[in-house]
């Protein structure tokens, strides 16, 4: 069985975990299949919005446990999961198209550290999160990285401290998720969300995400530094001309299609 699968239907995609008898776990195996996965959407011009979502009764449960018990005695292949988990999560934010979680049943530790690091999120109203590791004697330090730069210090480290399960309505009031919505509706909620947000330019939506994640750690003057040059540049895309001049003209816009070079 596959880890992971890709489903797609442009200007959308999937990618979907797919270890469902096991709540879709975080191993290396399945860490690296996300990985290459997202290398493979991130070259694919038919693809401008990705939803990350999972197969069977949970979204994701975080690391394999029983991997990381296996290799206690080996400090560096420990190493080598968390380096491997932290450079798909990084992907995430390089990848050039939007990702959108779409959250079912429950999302630990570094799966929701997961939720935590894709660009948005909308999960079920009986989806719950947690970072738990406290309760088994293992700081959930990597997935409190992504975590509190999306809800903040203090429910951040509430979170990491209790380990205490956090409900759909409590994460939409953190800001881990932008969205909640009936199981029933989920799929097709996700789904209209990100076909409206493929209506952009796919360059247009690659450069915002590039811009936003650049200047979220400077301070506010260096930030409006590096805005201005974006946003000059971006004035003289042949995208930006069209869609001024559509704007004017009262008419639907019609991009060039693909994502050039940054």
């Amino acid at each position: 069985m596959n880890p992971v699968l890709i489903e797609k239907e442009p200007p959308i995609a999937w990618l979907i975990l797919n270890r469902p008898e096991v709540r879709n776990p975080l191993s290396l195996e399945m860490i690296h299949s996300i990985g290459n996965a997202l290398d493979r959407i991130g070259a694919d011009d038919s693809v401008s919005v990705l939803i990350l979502r999972a197969n069977g009764p949970a979204f994701s449960g975080g690391h394999d446990i029983k991997e990381m018990t296996r290799k206690r005695e080996n400090v560096s292949e420990l190493r080598e999961i968390f380096s491997a988990c932290n450079k798909m999560m990084l992907k995430l934010h390089e990848l050039p198209q939007p990702v959108i979680a779409q959250v079912h049943g429950v999302a630990t530790a570094a799966g929701c550290q997961l939720v935590a690091a894709c660009d948005l999120a909308v999960a079920e109203t009986g989806a719950r999160f947690a970072t738990p590791g406290v309760k088994i004697g293992l700081f959930c330090t990597t997935p409190m990285v992504p975590l509190v730069r999306a809800i903040g210090r203090r429910r951040a480290m509430e979170m990491l401290l209790s380990g205490r399960f956090v409900s759909a309505e409590e994460a939409l009031e953190f800001g881990l998720v932008n969205r909640i919505v009936a199981p029933d509706k989920l799929h097709a909620e996700t789904r209209d969300w990100a076909m409206e947000l493929a209506k952009a330019s796919p360059f247009v939506l690659a450069l915002g995400k590039k811009a936003f994640y650049s200047q979220m750690d400077l301070d506010e003057r260096s930030a409006y530094e590096y805005a201005k040059g974006v946003i000059a540049m971006n004035c003289l895309d042949e995208d930006a001309i069209e869609g001024m001049n559509a704007f004017i003209e009262k008419r639907k816009p019609e991009w060039k299609g693909g994502r050039r070079p940054l």
